[in-house]
């Protein structure tokens, strides 16, 4: 157990080792919050410079921005648990994350912000996060028929098949609700639409990474598209809010939990 200890696990690697062991019909779901998280603290960090500080800020975060903070911190829990269970990690972080409740009128203010906000896409975003909810609708029987089948034991005090079929069915509904109002206040931005002298969503920008000297490409995009793998940032992230309406030439400052980044910013093109 030591030895394990004193490896450093890459968050990235880990979350991937984890993915292995999910059902994979909860597969999607949990690699989707688990990239928000692992893009908000560092995906190339090592998994042992995670602290309950950064556990609870995110949960925070979470619980203000969010429509369904438990449901979406759920998959994070999850892997947090098997990352001290496999050793990992020696600190049960898992118990960091705590929802803060909000008051009736906080959710319904909360509410009524989602209700009116247009989400501006890129039309391969729109169609992603519209397969992604035919596919979590198609479990829906799936996941009725192992409730029925957990419900047969009538002993409902230690029937941990119908606890883990209710969590899945909060985790999968939950995200549904999402995807659906996502959907529904969906802007497509089309290529002619997307301006190349003023960075946002739907530019790709060049940047020189003043402390690495090098050069990075990445594609503004909205929260429910971002994926730093495939080079695209969300605007709501530190480095994307630097960026957006940033001009060709302008330098750029990210505070991340690394350090200070500057940048400078050398191209913007529009959607191919």
């Amino acid at each position: 157990m030591t030895g394990e200890h004193s490896q450093d696990h890459i968050l990235v690697e880990a979350i991937s080792q984890f993915l292995v062991t999910v059902q994979a019909e909860s597969r999607a779901t949990h690699q989707q919050e688990l990239n928000a998280f692992a893009r908000w603290f560092g995906g190339t960090r090592s998994l042992q410079e995670l602290r309950p500080y950064d556990i609870e800020r995110y949960a925070e975060r979470l619980g203000t921005s969010a429509i369904d903070p438990a449901g979406r911190l759920a998959p994070l829990k999850t892997f947090l648990t098997f990352a001290r269970k496999t050793g990992l990690v020696e600190e049960n972080l898992a118990s960091h994350i705590r929802v803060r409740k909000a008051g009736g009128r906080s959710r319904e203010k909360a509410a009524a912000s989602v209700a009116v906000e247009t989400v501006r896409l890129t039309a391969e975003g729109y169609a992603s996060i519209k397969m992604e909810l035919e596919a979590l609708r198609a479990q829906r029987p799936e996941i009725a028929e192992e409730l029925r089948h957990a419900m047969s034991d009538k002993d409902f005090r230690e029937n941990a098949p119908l606890d883990a079929a209710r969590h899945r069915q909060g985790i999968i509904e939950a995200r549904i609700r999402e995807l659906e109002a996502i959907l529904k206040r969906a802007e497509v931005v089309m290529g002619e639409h997307v301006s190349t002298s003023r960075a946002g969503i739907g530019s790709t920008v060049v940047l020189w990474d003043m402390g690495d000297e090098r050069q990075v490409r990445y594609t503004l995009v909205h929260s429910n598209e971002a994926n730093i793998g495939q080079g695209k940032v969300s605007v709501a992230s530190p480095l994307g809010r630097a960026l957006v309406d940033r001009a060709v030439g302008e330098v750029v400052e990210v505070q991340a939990p690394a350090g200070t980044m500057r940048y400078r910013l050398e191209a913007i093109e529009g959607l191919s």
